[in-house]
């Protein structure tokens, strides 16, 4: 497969489709050449396409496909220069000269695009007359892809004594009475078992299994253990099953010329009644997992299967996921030492004590990554510091290339190329980070954005479609969670050592980006297109002033040495279009005129920087997609900024006012931001933005002049998912017209509402649903109990005033369906609401927060039903004791627990008295 696919060919075809619009102005005949150009674009990015899907492609195919790359990069700037410069009449035929000229250039290279389907064919057909391997006495398939390498058969060599590797036997044990634990009951011992390893490329899911299956194999009538691999021959997949299932039968079936489908037959026929054994390794995708599970079938007979997988949406839906950990510290030091000393226990001489703690950091507990290091470690005599610092010092920078690092990359890599297309290019950019950097969904995703890798889809944000690329990276295994899951999501990503090691790799190979990061660096591609700059060392800060910058796309700067260049980047980059300044403090206010003479900008970070203004000439930058200015002394924005008609997403300073007419910034998807609401006109100008996500406002004040300008501000906000409002609010009564249908998630739960807003009945996509009421009554519970996809319903009431009858409690019955409620959490002085039968029956979570002495001096008890709920598993309970009688606490609590013992799903409770 080939490491980047298009360059900017996706995003040039529909710049050459938007010169042609007619405001142009274009002689016939340069519209035709237009055409031609784009038509040749077109074929090229076809043809690339088809090697993308391919084997390993010859050296002369990779040459002309980078070719092909470089001149869709030089077309975009040129075409670039001439949109900017459009209103100074440039000549375009120079345009298309220059163009024209290097696509002639290219013709002979072209040619070749003719011969790809032959030559994927070929390579195909190579690959399938492969050999077959022995690891572990165990037949695999060999897998296929590009720069194939038999993992299992370098495992073998790399795992002599598998049974010995350190942290196995644990693991094993635990797979073990995961497989074979029974039960009492007939059922339960006749049931088919499933177990899906899943885990981190060289986390050693193959050798683990390997060992179990070794372990029970003999416990079954039968037993196969198969690779499947990234593009998997499932007939040879199938007769190999076959052959080790029954080799007397079976011993010549590769010379059969039998279907998928016969194959299939006949495997389901064999293990009818059979008790067997089976593995599956290296499960790529759920469509062959669909595949392949015809074929296993349940002969309530006590069989098991075990599959190995990288991604984790395959292993679920084998099911029985097994979530294979990387090794603890100790284990790391413990096998490390074992490769280098050939013992567990023996320490380091003391010289070699923090260096082997440093690798071992990089190495992340991967078994395959510390195996390989300490093997190269083990080989050297002579100096053993210096070449232990010097292996330490080039793990992550992609630079070390020994036949060892190699293998173990081609390892690793195979997660890369079974990634599509425009996530390779996604995750290589991710080598323009430091090892260990922490980096945020929104960052990465509206990096992504600016460097025009995130294609948009129709009905979808750029943020929900860099989202699902988050998604698939994570997935599989190629950027990990760093912390707790939050809203559905982790906040912070980073990329594991070993990974950085893989992506920084290619991207050297690939002349992708270009690091300075203090490494002694390769020899730098004539044309730099990214450079990440990740020292402070004033050597490399001033090797810039000798590279030719001119054809820069995107610079990112996490270090602080390099504000001395700013006056000359406009010169020195004239196309830049990403410009990352992430906490330079550096950087401050007479940097910025010189950042806004940069026409082609369409990322601008400058978070966390000294600037406290932004020039008029903000307006220059009128390519301007993203605009982070968080976390800096900026009070207001100039009124030009209202120009940047292309901007998508700004995030600005807390409590910076806005600038009048921002309505006009009709693209804009994100301000994630709280908006502080000083004027109706706001309101009318927050309206204008359709396309906006989410909304964050707060409100200082509140009078009858706000109220019909914040339903006319949703009504328009036909793309709104999420709202927060917080502030004194008052009433909010309306309809909205059409409104923000695919809204949500509201939170109202800092600011009370005088009346409750009718209008969020007509949202029909809403889930989620926090307010603060100062009363509630049945009408109100009508129009919750009517909301059709509520699932997490949150009520503080302030006031009681809704209950005239002083000992009638407001009863919920199946009158307010709450069709989809599987959260409700209700807060008030005193609980004067009661479940009756049939209420809320999906509810599964319940929280109650109310006064002890309130509650009794209404109503007399605390009965509220709870034995009402027929789906009811949990309840939290906070009583709020203060002011009441002696026993009035525990008379509560015996009654609640009274309650939950007479619902038939004996809920569990937390109580908590306050």
């Amino acid at each position: 497969m080939v490491e980047i696919v298009t360059g900017a060919i996706s995003t040039l075809l529909p710049k050459l489709g938007e010169v042609l619009r007619k405001e142009y102005q274009l002689h016939k005949t340069v519209r035709g050449e237009i055409m031609f150009l784009m038509a040749e674009l077109e074929r090229m990015q076809a043809a690339i396409l088809e090697i993308s899907e391919s084997d390993e492609p010859n050296k002369l195919v990779k040459l002309w496909v980078r070719d092909v790359r470089e001149l869709s990069y030089d077309i975009e700037d040129t075409i670039d220069s001439f949109m900017v410069h459009f209103d100074k009449h440039r000549s375009f035929r120079g345009f298309i000269d220059r163009s024209l000229n290097l696509l002639t250039k290219f013709k002979i290279r072209h040619k070749i695009g003719a011969n790809i389907r032959d030559i994927k064919s070929h390579i195909k057909e190579v690959s399938e007359l492969r050999d077959k391997y022995k690891v572990d006495g165990v037949t695999v398939a060999r897998p296929v892809g590009h720069q194939t390498v038999d993992s299992l058969r370098l495992q073998s060599a790399l795992y002599k004594n598998v049974s010995e590797l350190v942290g196995t036997k644990k693991k094993t044990d635990d797979l073990v009475s995961r497989l074979m634990e029974m039960h009492d009951d007939v059922e339960s011992k006749r049931n088919l078992k499933v177990v899906s390893i899943v885990g981190f490329g060289g986390l050693g899911k193959t050798t683990l299994a390997s060992v179990v299956y070794h372990k029970l194999k003999l416990e079954f009538d039968c037993g196969a253990f198969v690779s499947i691999s990234l593009h998997p021959n499932m007939v040879g997949v199938f007769k190999n099953m076959l052959r080790q299932l029954d080799e007397k039968t079976y011993l010549n079936i590769n010379g059969e010329t039998w279907e998928e489908v016969q194959l299939i037959d006949e495997l389901r026929k064999f293990l009818q009644n059979k008790r067997y054994i089976v593995v599956i390794d290296d499960i790529w995708s759920k469509s062959v997992w669909k595949t392949i599970k015809y074929v296993l079938v349940d002969n309530q007979l006590g069989s098991r299967i075990i599959t190995t997988t990288r991604a984790v949406d395959v292993a679920e839906q084998v099911g029985g996921a097994y979530k294979l950990e990387p090794l603890s510290p100790d284990d790391s030091i413990k096998l490390f030492n074992q490769i280098i000393f050939h013992s567990e226990d023996k320490c380091h001489p003391y010289h070699l004590s923090e260096v082997s703690q440093k690798i071992l950091k990089k190495c992340g507990g991967i078994p395959l990554a510390i195996i390989t290091i300490a093997s190269m470690l083990a080989s050297k005599k002579g100096n053993q510091h210096e070449y232990w610092y010097k292996v330490y010092h080039s793990m992550g920078s992609g630079l070390e290339d020994s036949p060892d690092l190699r293998n173990m990359r081609r390892i690793l890599s195979i997660s890369y190329y079974d990634l599509p297309p425009h996530l390779k290019t996604c995750l290589l950019y991710l080598s323009s980070y430091p090892e260990d950097y922490l980096s945020t969904r929104e960052t990465l995703i509206w990096k992504w954005v600016g460097e025009g890798f995130v294609e948009t889809k129709q009905g979808s944000s750029f943020y929900q479609v860099g989202g699902e690329y988050i998604y698939e990276l994570m997935n599989k295994g190629m950027i990990q969670p760093a912390c707790d899951i939050v809203n559905d999501y982790p906040e912070y990503y980073r990329v594991h050592d070993m990974v950085l090691d893989l992506i920084t790799s290619l991207s050297n190979e690939e002349h992708f980006l270009t690091r300075l990061d203090g490494h002694p660096s390769l020899s730098l591609p004539k044309k730099i297109r990214r450079l990440s700059i990740q020292t402070n060392e004033e050597e490399y800060v001033k090797q810039l002033a000798t590279i030719s910058l001119c054809h820069l796309r995107s610079l990112t700067v996490c270090g602080q040495g390099l504000s001395s260049l700013l006056p000359t980047l406009p010169s020195m980059c004239p196309f830049l279009r990403v410009l990352d300044f992430s906490g330079c403090d550096k950087v401050e206010n007479q940097h910025c005129k010189d950042i806004c003479k940069l026409f082609h900008l369409r990322y601008l970070r400058l978070y966390g920087t000294s600037i406290s203004e932004l020039p008029k000439e903000i307006a220059n930058l009128q390519f301007l997609q993203v605009l982070d200015i968080s976390i800096t002394n900026i009070k207001e924005l100039p009124p030009t900024f209202i120009q940047l008609k292309q901007l998508v997403y700004l995030h600005f300073p807390n409590m910076m006012r806005l600038p009048d007419g921002l309505g006009s910034l009709n693209r804009l998807q994100e301000i994630p931001n709280v908006i502080t609401i000083d004027s109706p006109t706001m309101l009318h100008d927050l309206g204008c933005l359709s396309k906006l996500r989410r909304l964050t406002i707060y409100f200082d004040k509140w009078d009858e002049s706000y109220e019909k300008p914040f339903i006319q501000c949703l009504s328009n906000l036909v793309s709104l998912e999420l709202l927060e409002v917080d502030g004194t609010l008052g009433s909010t009564c309306g309809s909205l017209s059409p409104g923000p249908q695919r809204l949500q998630s509201i939170d109202m739960s800092f600011c009370t509402l005088t009346a409750f807003p009718g209008w969020m009945s007509s949202l029909c996509s809403l889930s989620s649903l926090h307010l603060i009421l100062l009363t509630l009554g049945e009408d109100e519970l009508q129009v919750l109990g009517s909301i059709p996809h509520l699932n997490d319903l949150y009520i503080s009431i302030s006031v009681n005033k809704a209950i005239h009858d002083k000992n009638k409690r407001l009863v919920i019955g199946k009158g307010c369906p709450f069709l989809c409620l599987t959260q409700f959490s209700l807060a008030s002085s005193s609980m004067y609401v009661g479940f009756a039968q049939g209420a809320m029956q999906k509810v599964r979570d319940l929280s109650l927060y109310f006064g002890v002495s309130e509650t009794m001096g209404q109503f007399g008890d605390f009965d509220f039903g709870l034995e009402n709920l027929s789906s009811l598993e949990h309840v939290d309970v906070w009583m709020r004791c203060f002011g009441s009688k002696t026993g009035e606490a525990d008379d509560a609590e015996i009654a609640i627990k009274r309650s939950l013992q007479l619902n038939p799903n004996n809920p569990t409770m937390e109580l908590e008295k306050v």
